[in-house]
């Protein structure tokens, strides 16, 4: 466990000293390929165990144990030799292509069919494009080998490591615009234990980033983990779609990690299907998600939904592959932004008619404004819905800032404990006046009601004007850093989205 505990700080040093490593979205990154080929070769190990006639889908040459490891007798590559060999070889077979080594062998590409198992098939997936940033071939070695002594074959250590990660994970908070890519563990974890997962259920999160929404599931599922029939259930009971590459190789990491040997995890974007060409395959008993919201969707993505919910905000698009991809009798928990609760422009208000009449909107939770900071202070919602039929009546709920936080913030991040207030009240609901405030300016923390009463405006529990706060200098320069951060994710998106509309690659 010590070796875990300094494990991120050790690459982190040692990263540092490589030019070619400019930041620390780089450092995750190659960090993420490389741990993405020891946890594989990991669950090779076992699969060649379990399996008699298993073939890798990886040549041996590129096999994580055939050229990372070190097994301290001098022999093991580094330097150029170690340098050459990733940037000519293994990238190059692992994404497809046939390459030549320094003896003159031809190694041939991971080659993918329709018959490819799950399991074999996202090792090119994964690395359609992904990058080697490193370019001193003795610091590579020096990093290969602080991985390489990770032993995932122990359960404790495999399992500790899984924390780990997460805590790599979180890390994308302060690499740029990867921060998009991470929900909060303590949202994730309170929606999945609010939404209460059974054995046999398959659930489904089609912007799963990382797989934050996919691992609170499994976690919560695997309490109720019993026979070896339920194992076998557990393993197949998660659905993942993530359009950017990054995300996606962190996210099959993440479920080899967790104990998912064939991650149904799919590199592909969610809203380029039509909405209306669903069937009850393509239907799940459970649908957990953070849709990205703030993007402006092209005609060629709306005409993918019908006319009168054809909204050009992403989150919007998003509600409605949901609604189509719910199960009769389904649950759902979906993070929303204000704008959609109270936004009154055609495409919105059909959206929201839609789930009002067909789906149980049961629970709206709203949450402090400053949960995703410091990318973004926009106050967020979670809507709890099923498919059991229209909208009767529905509870809203206020879930304020905890004693002694002003704000959240990536020193002071939210933790599930701070969600106590909304669990305790969860299963005894009843109204919470804003006691010691001016009702004239601020909504009750929870209320209750009825279908009719809605209209169509999900904003019936939200925050009062706030006043001016005064901050200590080092909280204040906090503050600046963390808007500064949020803005700055916000010119990256805006460039990207004008960079696509003149034609050109995006960042």
């Amino acid at each position: 466990m010590t070796y875990l505990s300094t494990f991120v700080k050790r690459l982190r040093d040692i990263m540092r000293n490589d030019a070619g490593i400019n930041g620390d979205a780089q450092r995750i990154e190659q960090i993420a390929w490389m741990l993405f080929l020891k946890v594989y070769d990991a669950k090779e190990q076992d699969w060649e165990l379990d399996e008699d006639d298993y073939v890798s889908v990886i040549p041996e040459p590129c096999r994580w144990s055939n050229w990372a490891a070190d097994d301290r007798s001098g022999a093991a590559m580094t330097g150029d030799t170690l340098l050459n060999f990733v940037n000519n070889v293994l990238f190059p077979v692992l994404k497809g292509q046939n390459a030549t080594d320094a003896a003159g062998n031809t190694i041939p590409g991971v080659t993918v069919t329709p018959e490819t198992p799950i399991k074999k098939a996202i090792v090119r997936t994964t690395f359609e494009d992904a990058n080697n940033y490193m370019k001193d071939g003795v610091l590579l070695r020096q990093v290969l080998n602080v991985i390489d002594a990770l032993d995932l074959s122990d359960y404790e250590e495999s399992h500790a490591f899984g924390e780990i990660y997460e805590s790599i994970l979180r890390e994308l908070q302060s690499a740029g615009s990867s921060g998009e890519f991470y929900t909060p563990r303590a949202v994730t974890e309170f929606m999945a234990r609010m939404i209460v997962p059974k054995i046999g259920e398959r659930m489904a999160d089609f912007a799963c980033g990382t797989g934050g929404f996919l691992t609170s599931w499994l976690k919560e599922l695997e309490k109720r983990v019993a026979t070896v029939e339920d194992r076998a259930a557990f393993g197949q009971s998660v659905y993942g779609v993530e359009k950017k590459q990054f995300p996606y190789m962190l996210c099959v990491t993440n479920m080899l990690l967790h104990g998912v040997d064939v991650p149904q995890v799919y590199h592909d974007n969610s809203l380029l299907k039509d909405v209306l060409d669903y069937t009850e395959d393509d239907q799940f008993d459970v649908i957990l998600m953070n849709p990205p919201y703030g993007g402006s969707e092209k005609a060629e993505v709306k005409n993918h939904f019908p006319a009168d919910l054809a909204s050009s905000e992403t989150a919007d698009l998003f509600m409605s592959v949901v609604m189509y991809r719910l199960k009769e009798n389904g649950r759902a928990a979906v993070i929303l932004p204000d704008g959609f609760l109270f936004g009154t422009d055609n495409a919105k208000l059909n959206i929201k008619r839609k789930l009002l009449t067909e789906f149980n909107l049961h629970t709206v939770v709203r949450m402090p404004g400053s949960v995703f900071s410091p990318y973004t202070s926009i106050t967020t919602n979670i809507l709890f819905f099923d498919r059991t039929g229209p909208t009767e009546e529905t509870w809203f709920y206020r879930l304020d800032m905890p004693d002694g936080y002003k704000h959240f913030s990536k020193t002071k991040p939210m933790k599930p404990e701070h969600f106590a207030p909304v669990v305790e009240w969860w299963n005894d609901r009843k109204e919470l006046s804003a006691d010691g405030f001016d009702k004239a300016k601020r909504f009750p923390a929870s209320r209750f009601l009825d279908e009719k009463d809605l209209n169509g405006n999900l904003d019936q529990c939200g925050y009062p004007h706030e006043e001016e706060e005064i901050l200590a200098p080092l909280d204040l320069i906090q503050r600046y850093q963390e808007e500064r951060a949020s803005l700055n994710a916000e010119i990256d998106r805006v460039l990207a989205e004008i960079t696509a509309l003149l034609g050109g690659n995006q960042p």
